[in-house]
Formats: structure tokens, sequence, C-alpha cells
């Protein structure tokens, strides 16, 4: 049976809780589930603590952001039954602090200009996450009417990057690619590029796969193009690699709500990729 292996919950920017996405996903037909918050050690550790709930297997899994300098893009990389170890933990606070400052940053220039926006209420929607995040400043200006949804004109105004850099932009440094990539194999997870077409990462895509980077790449995603998906099928068949897919289920914090299940990942694989997990685990770590 299938699973959904991209999804996010308030552990980082999403506006369900973790412990209701099983419930969804068991009632979308799904078996298997990845919680795949952003930078976030939580959802790996909630899916060790809860390996079966609902009826649903939950896939440890964290959704880690880099830079590609070269191109200047993000690029997200979706990583499997990581270690819960001290490297993934450390990059966590990390990205967590980064973000926390750049947000607050932004909540504090907001205030000085909409007096009905306080960043005390969008600290209390983060509350779960460890940090802040854009959608949560979003979140407490719609819920106001102070905005056209959650990432409309009002968001490209205040967050924008272009045509014109947004009023209150302030964005927190993000590590390269192949650092992160470099922490994926310390923590000796399974890595998949994640939605290639969001960022723009199919020249980065072509590149990481020639040089057998990546163990997967996310095909069956709402935002990749029906382009983008034709190649990343093929060179996914000609490298073996895996291929996965998932909703991006971010609750209500979207422009297009989609339900859990909507986008979805094969059974056998689930299985490659528990598979290869288990192979890199029985792999003794070298000393640090």
């Amino acid at each position: 049976m299938p699973g959904d292996l991209h999804t996010h919950s308030t552990f980082s920017d999403g506006s369900t809780p973790a412990d209701k996405l099983p419930f969804l996903a068991r009632c979308a037909g799904m078996t298997h589930l990845a919680v795949s918050d952003h930078d976030s050690i939580a959802s790996v550790r909630y899916a060790y603590a809860h390996p079966v709930q609902d009826g649903v297997h939950l896939v440890p899994a964290t959704e880690l952001t880099a830079y590609d300098y070269e191109r200047a893009h993000r690029v997200h990389l979706l990583c499997y039954w990581p270690d819960d170890c001290a490297a993934l933990a450390e990059f966590a606070d990390l990205m967590a602090q980064r973000r926390r400052n750049a947000v607050l940053q932004s909540c504090k220039e907001l205030e000085q200009f909409c007096p009905q926006f306080s960043t005390e209420e969008a600290l209390e929607l983060a509350k779960d996450s460890g940090t802040l995040y854009k959608a949560h400043v979003m979140r407490v200006l719609w819920q106001y009417g102070l905005a056209d949804g959650m990432y409309n004109d009002v968001y490209r105004s205040l967050f924008g990057l272009k045509p014109v850099r947004g009023r209150i932009l302030h964005t927190p440094r993000y590590e390269p690619v192949d650092t992160v990539l470099d922490l994926i194999r310390t923590c000796r997870g399974v890595v998949v590029l994640a939605h290639p077409s969001v960022y723009h990462s199919m020249e980065l895509a072509r590149e990481l796969i020639a040089a057998g980077r990546l163990d997967g790449v996310e095909i069956d995603h709402p935002r990749n193009t029906p382009e983008d998906k034709a190649e990343l099928l093929r060179l996914a068949k000609e490298h073996d690699l895996i291929i996965t897919g998932g909703t991006d289920y971010h609750g209500i914090n979207t422009n297009t709500p989609r339900p859990v299940g909507a986008f979805s990942t094969a059974a056998e694989q689930i299985s490659r990729i528990a598979d290869l997990a288990k192979a890199r685990k029985s792999t003794l770590r070298k000393p640090q």
C-alpha cells in the first residue's frame, strides 16, 4: 500500500499537529507516512517514538534546506531514516536560530507600520516548532483580514524576492548543498531531492545524479511540471534511483490546500528506502 512521504506539521510551518497526521493518512488509504518538517529533528524523533500510529507506519524524516550558490536557489533535500544524532540536532538548532532571528527582525519592522500585528501572537502559533516561520506571521495577518490569504499579494509585498524585494524580508543563511548532503551521509539517512521544479533545480538534479549523490528523486509532487516529471522518471530509471511522491501537506498554511495522501509513494519504493537505511545502519559508524 502507498504512503505520503512529504508532509509538514506544527513542528515547522504546517498548521496541523503531528499526532493528527497519521489519522488523516489512514483515512486516505495510506499505510505509511513521513512527517518531514523543515530542518527539524522533532519530526524524526516523533516517528521513532511512534513507529505505528492509527495503523499507519511512520517513516522518520526531515526536509533539510540547502542553498545552490552557483545558481542562487534554495534546495530542499528529503532525508529518511536519519540517526537521531548530535550532527543532525546541531544543524536543526542552528537553522532554528537563524530562522528565528530573521523572522523576528521582520516582525519588529512589521509592528512599526501595522499596529494590529503582534509578534507574540505569531510566537504562540510557532510554539511547537522551536523557531518562527513566515507562515506564522501571515496567519496572524490573515485572521484579522489584513492579508488576502497566506501567500498572495500581501505576502509578496512583505516577503517576496522578485521582481521587487519584500518590504520586511530577512532571509536566514543556508548551508551549501554539499554540506547538507555530507550531513545526511553522517546521519546515515536516505536522501531524496524534493520537488525539483519548485526551486528550478533540474540542472542541479542532473549534476547530483551523475555524481551519485542522490538516492532518489521526488516525482509525484503537486508543483513538479510534466516536463520535469518525465525527465526525472527517465533519470531515475537510468540510474536506478528511488522514486518518491508526497503531498507537501501544510494544512491551511498554503495557497492550494491538498489533503494528506493526494500524492504518494508506491509500496515497493517505500521498501527500497527502508532496506537502504537498514543496510547503512548495519555499517558501524567510524570514530569521530
